[in-house]
């Protein structure tokens, strides 16, 4: 392929390619932060004028010392994630590690992964991976894979390799959140199901979820050290799934919550059956131990455990579906009809006040209305 320089701009040139059309390219050589000779080229430019643009990008990157983003800027969105996983790998919980892992493997590189890290625009980025993900996924699990692609990004920008983060302002609606709960009526018909057709162990789990708005992995963690039964509160100090029991991510997920005399008769119910479940497997309760048992092995329970009990239960009713989450759902949108505070929700959920006007700003949203309402009834009296 041969180059001819440009007759108007330095260190510009035109070619012709296989097709015989003219194309325009750039050569520039410069020093980088170590003072060590670089040179960065780039064809496949329209016009000549194009080529400059790109030059001139290039020396404007350099000249402000970014010469980091002039030689990453053909760096493609999978050779960033793995560096992005190597690097920090050591830095995540293992439900993050694994997480990640599987998003980058399974969703960010086979969709995406062909682009340039420094190219991909927000038109693109919706069209092949939100727009594709959302024919095969719910609503709730696109946006966390959304939410793990700008996680990466954010890193790519914190290195300097890009200048911002374009895809941060996309915002998506999780239309599960709006409908993964019940009314009061329907939580009292879930729960009288569950009393009538679920071991103790799984009633007790379940009742539990629904009067503290817990996570499962929460329930999960919990240790019977963890309730005061005289002081009637519950302290979240873990969270335990497949992958073992640890601290929560983040110091509002390790809270103290108060809890009402029907949870603690509950719990307490359920602790006296745990202690004579425990002595059949030869074994006396400690207060270290977790709370949550399989009355077939005496052994905490797993993470499959809790679904499979609400398929059992939803099969014996009309009521819609919801997921062990939808509890905590359904506890929060309660809450904010009852005109709690905001803030006290959020401290006991273990969530921002932001998180909660964003999750639940259906509920929000017509309480505003009946307050409204409210006003101008007085205000008619």
């Amino acid at each position: 392929m041969t180059k001819t320089k440009s007759k108007k701009y330095e260190h510009v040139f035109s070619y012709t390619d296989r097709k015989g059309s003219k194309l325009w390219g750039f050569r520039y050589r410069y020093y980088d932060s170590l003072g060590n000779r670089r040179e960065k080229a780039k064809q496949g430019f329209a016009s000549e004028k194009d080529a400059y643009r790109g030059v001139l990008e290039v020396q404007t990157q350099v000249i402000n010392g970014d010469t980091k983003r002039v030689e990453n800027s053909s760096l493609t969105i999978s050779e960033w994630l793995d560096i992005w996983y190597e690097t920090h790998k050591g830095d995540w919980a293992v439900s993050s590690l694994l997480q990640r892992k599987n998003a980058i493997q399974y969703q960010m590189k086979p969709l995406i992964g062909h682009y340039r890290l420094a190219d991909l625009d927000k038109s693109t980025y919706k069209r092949e991976y939100l727009n594709v993900l959302a024919k095969k996924y719910k609503p709730s699990t696109v946006k966390l894979f959304h939410r793990l692609f700008k996680i990466a990004v954010n890193a790519a920008v914190d290195d300097e390799i890009i200048p911002r983060n374009r895809f941060s302002k996309i915002s998506l609606v999780d239309e599960e959140s709006s409908e993964n709960y019940y009314s009061a009526e329907e939580l009292r018909e879930f729960l009288t199901i569950a009393e009538d057709t679920e071991n103790i162990t799984n009633y007790t789990f379940i009742y539990l979820l629904a009067y503290t708005g817990l996570r499962r992995g929460e329930a999960q963690g919990l240790q019977w050290d963890d309730v005061d039964f005289e002081k009637k509160t519950l302290t979240v100090g873990r969270t335990r799934d497949v992958n073992g029991d640890r601290k929560p991510k983040t110091k509002r997920s390790r809270r103290t919550i108060k809890l009402d005399d029907l949870v603690l008769h509950q719990l307490k119910l359920y602790r006296t059956w745990c202690k004579k479940t425990m002595l059949t497997f030869g074994e006396k309760m400690k207060d270290t131990d977790f709370i949550f048992i399989s009355r077939q092995s005496g052994k905490p329970i797993g993470d499959n455990t809790i679904k499979y009990a609400f398929e059992r239960i939803l099969n014996q009713t009309d009521l819609k579906y919801i997921t062990p989450h939808g509890l905590r759902h359904t506890h929060c949108t309660l809450l904010i009809q009852a005109k709690i505070p905001v803030p006290t929700i959020a401290e006991r959920l273990g969530n921002t006040p932001q998180m909660i006007h964003s999750v639940y700003g259906h509920a929000l949203k017509e309480v505003e209305e009946e307050s409204v309402e409210s006003f101008s009834r007085i205000m008619n009296m």
